[in-house]
């Protein structure tokens, strides 16, 4: 009988070696490439224009959006990210790995933001909308809004520039340039007004510019949309008759107070371009971003021949239409009395 061979230690020593250190770099590859690493802690990655990789990297860190940094470091070098850092929005999904993750963010494969806007009545207002889902600050977009030059190159002036924007959904990237923002929403404008809606305008002797701020009157004064169409007709008809707007919401807009409830003798005497009451025509711009359904309603008004309306009584948010003064007049009486038994002075 044959005596087996017996393997040598070393041998032993050197197969047990090489089964480690693959094993360690078998690991290390699976930790650094595919093992989960993206948290839950945040839902995006915000990777400002200009941010290094080490800038990138810290955020990663301070926010706490991978488990193991030190494997997305590993990651990143051996992907070449760190000369490749594109700035944008980036969606985190928990359990990525960092292969995935890298891979987005070198790619740029950023996730819009669905930008909604409504219901806005100051730039201000709408400076900060903006600068709360996009990278540039609210001064930035405040000083673009205030640009005149870039009013009129767009056809506006600095007071009617806000009818620009139209109330959407938009889907934009976090990075766009604040130019390139509103470039994009004039697009927007061009294609909202179509031949019909210019020729609906132009039949009521009105430029887009003075349809918004009528249809802004509009919003202001309605609470149904359903009442819209009637409630540009009225206007329209002063508007032809060279007659006051005489709108409670310009006047509102005119002080400045949107706490305003009532409006009263000393606020219809405020001396403001936009104080209808006092300066005839259209306001020199919108007193709110109107809606869309706004403007539709004020080119597709409704024609009677009612001149005045009030509130009605009943706090229904609808109105009490008028031919005359002195139906009016018995209109308003009845929603001044209702207003005092709730004790709404202001």
């Amino acid at each position: 009988m044959e005596n087996k061979k017996r393997i040598p230690n070393w041998l032993k020593i050197i197969a047990l070696l090489i089964f480690i250190i693959g094993g360690y770099f078998g690991w290390t590859a699976y930790t650094t490439f595919l093992a989960s690493n993206v948290t839950d802690n945040q839902k995006y990655l915000y990777i400002n224009t200009g941010d290094t990789y080490l800038q990138v990297l810290q955020k990663i860190k301070d926010q706490k959006i991978v488990e193991d940094p030190n494997s997305f470091d590993r990651a990143a070098k051996y992907q070449n990210y760190t000369e490749s850092v594109k700035p944008g929005r980036y969606a985190l999904t928990p359990g990525m790995n960092n292969r995935r993750f890298i891979g987005n963010l070198r790619g740029g494969y950023q996730d819009a933001v669905k930008f909604r806007f409504e219901n806005i009545r100051l730039k201000e207002n709408f400076a900060g909308k903006l600068a709360e889902n996009f990278e540039a600050d609210s001064i930035t977009f405040l000083k673009l809004l205030n640009d005149e030059n870039l009013a009129k190159s767009y056809g506006f002036n600095k007071d009617n520039f806000i009818a620009m924007f139209i109330p959407n959904t938009y889907e934009l990237y976090w990075n766009t340039a604040p130019e390139k923002l509103f470039a994009r929403f004039h697009d927007e404008w061009e294609k909202f007004w179509t031949k019909d809606r210019l020729a609906k305008a132009k039949a009521i002797n009105l430029t887009p510019q003075e349809v918004s701020s009528l249809a802004a009157i509009v919003k202001g004064e309605a609470l149904h949309k359903d009442e819209m169409p009637a409630i540009a007709g009225l206007y329209l008809n002063r508007l032809k008759k060279g007659m006051l707007l005489q709108a409670d919401p310009t006047v509102i807009f005119a002080t400045q107070d949107f706490t305003i409830r009532r409006v009263l003798n000393k606020h219809l005497r405020t001396d403001n371009p936009y104080n209808t009451y006092i300066y005839k025509g259209l306001p020199p711009g919108p007193i709110m971003m109107p809606s869309i359904v706004a403007i539709d309603a004020v080119l597709n008004y409704k024609h009677h021949d009612y001149i005045y309306m009030c509130a009605k009584e009943d706090f229904s948010g609808y109105h009490a239409f008028a031919t005359n003064v002195a139906e009016h007049q018995i209109n308003a009486r009845k929603f001044q009395k209702a207003l005092d038994e709730r004790n709404i002075k202001k």
